[in-house]
């Protein structure tokens, strides 16, 4: 087990989790108002169409009415924007973990259960295990190793069992299924319309797919210098679906922001060095004497 408990929690630097949790918290405000708005009108659908997941039924959870909707929204963006600054990480952070698992619970039970969530409720899980951490600090951190790597787990799973579930519900048939045709005629863009026509091409997509997904759990066997070669492809795979069937993955592709060096982007101290810069362009120089 010692291999594996090192490799769990292989120390960061604190300043690679200071930005990973800032990135989480400002895209939950952000997946409220911009990429999920839809679920605020579950404020006034009617209660006889809940039918909670699993969870929710274990844990009694409420049904949703206009009151809890409208309560967990606007805490979660209060409490969201706070967290994103730092402050108060494990109060905030176990808080605001808690209303988006209910937001998802209240999004999801209602019919169709999305996929692309589960690395971002893991980093919200385990972010709340890590104190303070500021940007650029680079003391390692094996606590903070083990919250991205959990995370990382979590992204991974979501492709290798996404293959799963293809082959226990589709068999073998699905990479010769109609499933990128029936996605393309009910959403596909242009480019989709123009690749779609090419005989064979869809087929050897659904392969590439299955192939893919079942192969990802790879990236942990890939060197830690080339690995960013991995995750690359794994954004461009992404980039691909979205221009093709504009489904984009958003909460999905956030977490897997966790294999990345996130310590080296530091936003505030670019500001303030080019702040810096101007105001020392401003002053005015002295006319050199003669």
């Amino acid at each position: 087990m010692d291999p594996l408990m090192k490799w769990l929690f292989a120390p960061v630097p604190l300043g690679r989790l200071a930005a990973f949790r800032t990135v989480v918290y400002v895209f939950v405000v952000l997946d409220l108002v911009i990429f999920t708005p839809w679920v605020r009108s579950h404020a006034n659908t009617p209660g006889d169409l809940y039918e909670p997941l699993l969870i929710g039924r274990v844990l009694h959870l409420p049904t949703p009415n206009h009151l809890l909707v409208w309560a967990v929204f606007w805490a979660l963006i209060v409490l969201s924007a706070a967290a994103a600054f730092g402050r108060a990480p494990r109060i905030l952070g176990w808080a605001v973990f808690a209303l988006y698992f209910e937001w998802m619970v209240i999004a999801m039970s209602y019919g169709k259960v999305d996929h692309d969530r589960v690395g971002l409720l893991v980093a919200l899980a385990v972010l709340p295990t890590i104190g303070r951490a500021r940007f650029g600090d680079k003391t390692l951190s094996d606590s903070a190793g083990w919250a991205l790597r959990v995370t990382q787990i979590a992204v991974v799973c979501t492709y290798f069992l996404a293959a799963w579930a293809k082959l226990r519900f589709g068999g073998l048939d699905w990479v010769q299924s109609a499933v990128l045709a029936q996605a393309i005629i009910r959403r596909g863009t242009w480019l989709a319309d123009e690749i779609a026509v090419i005989p064979g091409l869809l087929i050897v997509a659904q392969v590439g797919i299955m192939l893919f997904e079942m192969f990802s759990p790879l990236i942990f066997a890939v060197p830690q210098r080339w690995r960013w070669v991995g995750i690359v492809f794994f954004y461009s795979f992404h980039l691909v679906t979205f221009s093709m069937i504009t489904i984009s993955f958003a909460p999905h592709l956030v977490a897997m922001t966790s294999f990345l060096p996130l310590e080296r982007v530091r936003p505030i101290e670019w500001a303030r060095r080019r702040l810096a810069g101007s105001r020392k362009d401003a002053v005015p120089q002295p006319e050199p004497t003669t």
